[in-house]
């Protein structure tokens, strides 16, 4: 038997432990068992609250009609007293008795039904309002979870994403390009203190000495043609004198 009850209480424990897992990731499961629970208590105590109350309804009923009796035997024994009937008054005075005992036996009764009744109608109430909060509560509490939910999603989503890679790409994209403009760079150095940059500079200063001794040439043989243009006119001038 030692052996069974721990066999039992195990996988009473593992459908615990896996009801409970359910509940977490469906809490609305859990809440509608609730809701479902409550309102079954609620369907057998009203069932047990109309009892009583058909119960407190028989009694007054009773009462009622004992009392009825009651008011007729009095009549009775009052006319058997006049009649002389002394052996019928003593019975209906026993009657009398019998009927005042059960009024009051049934008034006992009725006082109790009477509260057992209204503590019945309290506890209607008392679960009707809970049923009614959880009900309440299951939107409240589900939609807080499904956001509590998709704000964790997001944030596992944000955690998971690394800029990292990319940073990286675009260092080694910046690092190319200076890397590029460096070897252009020292290209143009290279070629500014190299052999053909001092021909071509050598070959730019002769090309402007050249010109220059051009312009200097055209200015000498204007000026001469200026000064023989002088010369000619003072001639002629003497020849007509």
């Amino acid at each position: 038997m030692g052996f069974l009850n721990r066999i039992y209480n195990l996988w009473k424990g593992f459908l615990s432990l896996f009801a409970g897992r359910m509940e977490e990731k469906h809490p609305e499961i859990a809440f509608e068992n609730a809701i479902n629970s409550m309102t079954e208590k609620y369907a057998k105590l009203k069932s047990a609250a109309a009892g009583l109350i058909k119960h407190r309804a028989q009694l007054e009923a009773k009462i009622q009609k004992a009392e009825r009796d009651l008011e007729e035997i009095r009549l009775q024994v009052q006319v058997a007293v006049d009649a002389g009937e002394d052996e019928a008054a003593m019975v209906l005075l026993e009657k009398q008795e019998e009927l005042e005992s059960a009024v009051a036996e049934h008034s006992r009764d009725l006082e109790q039904a009477a509260k057992d009744a209204d503590s019945a109608k309290a506890s209607l109430r008392d679960i009707k309002t809970e049923i009614d909060k959880l009900k309440r509560e299951k939107d409240k509490v589900v939609a807080q979870i499904k956001d509590a939910e998709a704000r964790k999603a997001i944030q596992e989503q944000l955690d998971g994403i690394s800029v990292d890679d990319e940073v990286k790409a675009l260092d080694n994209v910046r690092q190319y390009a200076d890397k590029v403009r460096a070897e252009v760079q020292i290209g143009d150095e290279l070629k500014e203190d190299g052999i053909d940059a001092k021909l071509a500079a050598i070959k730019a200063k002769t090309g402007n000495a050249k010109a220059a001794a051009r312009l200097a040439e055209l200015k000498k043989q204007r000026a001469a043609a200026s000064a023989g243009g002088g010369g000619a006119s003072e001639s002629e001038g003497g020849k007509t004198l």
